[in-house]
């Protein structure tokens, strides 16, 4: 059963678009999901198009709402989900905002996409490594990069698959139970796109999704608000294979339409029972134990 859990996202968002929380929003809440955003940048929109305005947000300006919420008694969640954040004072303020939600609720769940870059280059300052990996990412229980943010913060060269269950380890030795690497690239599959899922104790899988030609902004961040949903209610490769069938759902979608944002609104019914799509199988891989996967977020 879905639940009615509060979750408090903290990303970009854009007026024109879907990336960010405007990405994440829509399908948590069709999920059953009370989500309250917290906007680390405001543009215009996003920044494929060839102009955008807008602003970043600075550190004072998270702890400012983080007062007003606190002055209410409003800081109950049960799940911090983060995404891109666009200064290093405003990401030092979301680690004093972590834990003192954990001080809260002892139970809240911190859902981290470690926002750094793609394509095998930074889009932040290079601080912001040193802050996750040191800082944030010790206190997270679910961990999403791309390969990009795989390497950067491990060291670990992705080429094979053993390298992505390399990193996947080295993330877990900084805390993460589930870690889940998406957007690999190996030269041995030209043709598809790579996901592996690692949890701690329990296994790895992979999964290969067919490569579709077009880049959507806001893709990741619809995938790391599923995974969140799915995770709460399904074992941990379910989850991962039910988010890949809606995601590339949502992908065909808007290429077939010749849109240039994802089709969310349109997307509903996929986003609510995806087990109508066409599976995303897992595969399990150099698995420690034979036991099969129970871990959920509850």
């Amino acid at each position: 059963m879905r639940g009615t859990a509060r979750i408090l996202s903290i990303q970009s968002s854009v007026v024109h678009g879907y990336v960010g929380n405007k990405a994440a929003m829509f399908p948590l809440q069709v999920l059953g999901f009370d989500v309250d955003p917290i906007n680390s940048v405001q543009l215009s929109n996003h920044t494929g198009y060839a102009k955008w305005t807008g602003q970043r947000l600075q550190g004072e300006h998270l702890d400012e709402l983080v007062r007003g919420l606190e002055s209410n008694q409003l800081l109950a969640y049960d799940y911090l989900m983060t995404g891109y954040i666009g200064t290093e004072s405003f990401l030092q303020s979301v680690l004093s905002l972590m834990r003192n939600l954990k001080a809260t609720n002892p139970a809240l769940q911190f859902v981290c996409d470690p926002v750094l870059g793609d394509q095998g280059k930074l889009y932040v300052a290079e601080g912001y490594v040193a802050v996750y990996r040191d800082k944030i990412i010790p206190h997270a229980d679910v961990l999403l990069p791309n390969q990009t943010e795989a390497e950067f913060l491990t060291g670990v060269k992705i080429r094979t698959l053993g390298d992505a269950a390399r990193a996947c380890q080295a993330l877990h030795d900084l805390g993460p139970k589930v870690v889940i690497i998406t957007s690999i690239e190996l030269a041995s599959a030209p043709g598809t796109i790579e996901v592996f899922l690692s949890v701690v104790n329990v296994g790895q899988w992979k999964y290969s999704v067919a490569r579709i030609p077009q880049t959507y902004s806001g893709t990741g961040d619809l995938f790391s608000a599923l995974c969140l949903a799915h995770l709460r209610t399904h074992p941990a490769p379910d989850a991962i294979s039910l988010t890949l069938a809606t995601v590339r759902q949502v992908l065909e979608r808007t290429r077939a339409a010749g849109r240039k944002e994802i089709l969310l609104i349109e997307s509903r019914d996929d986003i609510i029972d995806p087990t109508r799509l066409e599976p995303v199988a897992p595969v399990r891989y150099d698995a420690p134990t034979s036991e099969q996967s129970n871990v959920s977020m509850s």
